[in-house]
């Protein structure tokens, strides 16, 4: 088992890592629309807030040696269904080898954002 680490995406807001490595797979934490320059939430938007998480994975998934590409399954949490169609129209943009997905709605997320995404990755 390897931890991934990268200073191009959020730093852990808890005991955890980016990643973790284990058995040709690569399992993220939940990222969430934090900017890593400032470690701050700026985006206000579904759409900001998902651009910035797709970011984040992406950067997460490089440092670990592969892609959004190789992504086989994600989870995804939504603060509000209501936001289910502008959060498909980002995804869908990033995710274009549609991979396995569950979206869920969540009470509330950390730092109150409005989406947080997890995946796991082929190496």
């Amino acid at each position: 088992m390897e931890k991934v680490y990268t200073k191009n995406a959020p730093e852990a807001i808890g005991p955890y890592s980016q990643a973790i490595v284990a058995g040709g797979l690569v399992f993220t934490s939940g990222q969430i629309a934090i900017d890593p320059a400032d470690g701050q939430v700026h985006a206000t938007t579904i759409e900001a807030q998902t651009e910035q998480v797709c970011r984040n994975l992406c950067e997460v998934l490089k440092a670990a040696g592969t892609s959004i590409e190789k992504v086989v399954k994600t989870t995804c949490f939504l603060a509000d269904m209501g936001d289910f169609a502008a959060f498909n129209g980002v995804y869908g943009k990033y995710f274009s080898e549609k991979p396995a997905r569950s979206c869920v709605a969540a009470k509330a997320l950390p730092k109150n954002v409005l989406v947080e995404i997890e995946a796991v990755a082929e190496l």
